[in-house]
């Protein structure tokens, strides 16, 4: 009869084997596989988007450009900080003017990407890759 000692170090040798063994198996298997490389630069996509794209940047422009009444504009933004700054809400005016801050920087960014998507569409129609009118969706 093996004494628990035998028996657990015959185990603990088994299961190191296994555990060897096992470690070895998917290292050899773990050569490189070849991946595909994409066969184009994605312009047919960007081309084919555009008129999707021209049209969210101007409806961001529309709504930051309006009025006073209209939610999302700077106007009404301005309107709110210069409330709680009459208010004598401090915490509540240095929250809004740094949202008013950012809004405000929002502007010209989205302006020039409004002219460099005017000039990738110049590139698509000369490419021949401009979308058809009237399936923007």
């Amino acid at each position: 009869m093996l004494s628990y000692r035998k028996a657990g170090a015959t185990l603990g040798a088994l299961a190191l084997g296994g555990t060897l063994l096992a470690a070895a198996v998917p290292a050899q298997a773990a050569t490189p596989t070849p991946s595909t490389a994409p066969t184009g630069d994605g312009a047919k996509g960007i081309c084919k988007r555009l008129p999707k794209t021209e049209q969210r940047v101007q409806k961001a422009l529309d709504r930051l450009n309006g009025p006073a009444t209209e939610n999302g504009s700077v106007a009404r933004l301005q309107q709110r900080v210069d409330n709680a700054k009459n208010a004598g809400q401090t915490a509540i005016y240095t929250y809004l003017n740094d949202r008013l801050t950012f809004r405000k920087s929002l502007l010209p960014t989205l302006t020039t990407r409004q002219s460099d998507l005017q000039s990738v569409a110049t590139w698509c129609s000369s490419q021949g890759l401009a979308a058809p009118s009237g399936t923007a969706q």
